[in-house]
């Protein structure tokens, strides 16, 4: 998949103008497995409770059912996993949605899709919740 996003994020630097309109080639078997194995263990459940562990002992199944919904347009996520999580120095608490596991994999896949077009329209002064990228200033 990297070098496919390298592709990508190459035609977006070159072409600023140039509009995308197909990516759904993108979320192959290969991409989806890559982005299983990057999501971090121990991680809290869904409303299903399926675990990464659990999901991996049938990985192959798996993610040939899901790019199977995915180029039928039969994907649908599941609904996510209300938790409510206190506030430091207050009797309120934090709503906190929590999505299944498989959800996380396509939610991975995408924002890497996407990250790969956009990132070539940020400048290098621009933080945000880009990834390696902060907005301190550190001197030793």
């Amino acid at each position: 998949m990297e070098t496919k996003l390298m592709r990508i994020a190459e035609l977006a630097r070159s072409h600023p103008d140039m509009k995308f309109t197909s990516l759904a080639h993108l979320l192959d078997e290969e991409a989806l497995k890559q982005c299983h194995h990057e999501l971090p263990n121990k991680k809290a459940t869904g409303v299903n409770r399926t675990t990464k562990e659990e999901y991996g002992e049938h990985l192959d199944e798996n993610i040939q059912q899901l790019v199977k919904q995915l180029k039928t347009k039969d994907y649908r996520p599941t609904p996510v996993r209300r938790a409510y999580i206190p506030k430091t120095g207050s009797s309120k608490k934090r709503p906190l949605g929590i999505p299944e596991h498989e959800d996380k994999i396509v939610q991975r896949a995408i924002a890497k899709t996407l990250n790969a077009i956009y990132e070539q329209d940020f400048l290098d002064s621009s933080f945000g919740f880009r990834s390696n990228r902060n907005c301190c200033i550190c001197q030793y």
